[in-house]
């Protein structure tokens, strides 16, 4: 017994604060929402580099320079593969940043543009198929401009503003095999993050041997957002957003 609560004190205490890295060696895949880049949050800074509005790329911020990565809508299913053009700062909120056309060709709600993302891994049969694929130099014909009211404009003008969730959403916060270490972890949460509403957090028992900790359910970008970022605060990296979890 002794030995059980060390080894779940060792493993919940390893969630402490710490530099996000991505393992180059596995593959990475998130779910949550896209920064649909815009050139005035490019001037004002908030992005730290320029991007093409009337071409189709994406920037990730810490996957090297040319992975490919595959984009999927998950409210209508659609996908597109496309390089990463080069590592652009954005805030960390986010999962990726993409152009217009992209959340265009992909249909994402301007107002809560949801995805999934995940590295692919290069290989023959994809290069040999790449001509099927978009890339990111590809231009398309100007469309309609997306909605000025969007999740990813989190600019210093005032005058935009964020829609609320007609959906409720969740943040998926960890996954344990056990179920105490996955108790252990929610009432240090619940002790330790300032500010932070204790009703929110829940454990969801998927399987056998998977106890997940998550967060929800959310009506409101702000709102999630700040508990994003307080979690992200106390230590946890790369969490996953769902909806109606």
């Amino acid at each position: 017994m002794k030995f059980r609560i060390i080894f779940i004190l060792f493993f919940v205490l390893s969630c402490s604060p710490q530099i996000s890295k991505i393992n180059q060696n596995k593959l990475y895949s998130a779910k949550g929402f896209a920064y649909i880049y815009n050139d005035f949050d490019y001037r004002e800074k908030i992005i730290k580099g320029s991007m093409s509005n009337d071409k189709m790329q994406i920037s990730h911020q810490n996957l090297r320079t040319g992975t490919l990565i595959k984009i999927i809508n998950p409210k209508n299913n659609e996908t597109m593969v496309l390089k990463n053009i080069k590592r652009i700062k954005y805030p960390d909120f986010y999962k990726i940043l993409i152009t217009k056309p992209v959340a265009e060709k992909l249909n994402l709600d301007p107002n809560l543009p949801l995805l999934e993302i995940t590295q692919v891994k290069k290989n023959k049969l994809f290069i040999a198929e790449k001509a099927k694929i978009y890339n990111e130099e590809k231009k398309i014909p100007s469309k309609a401009p997306i909605a000025s009211v969007q999740i990813s404009n989190i600019s210093k003008n005032k005058s935009k503003t964020l829609t609320k969730i007609t959906e409720e959403i969740f943040i998926h916060i960890a996954s344990f095999y056990s179920l105490d270490v996955a108790k252990f972890l929610e009432q240090r949460i619940i002790k330790e993050v300032t500010d932070y509403d204790s009703k929110k957090l829940k454990l969801k028992k998927i399987n056998n041997k998977e106890t997940q900790v998550i967060s929800g359910p959310y009506t409101s970008v702000n709102l999630l957002k700040n508990d994003y970022i307080k979690l992200k605060n106390f230590g946890f990296e790369e969490m996953d957003i769902f909806i109606n979890e």
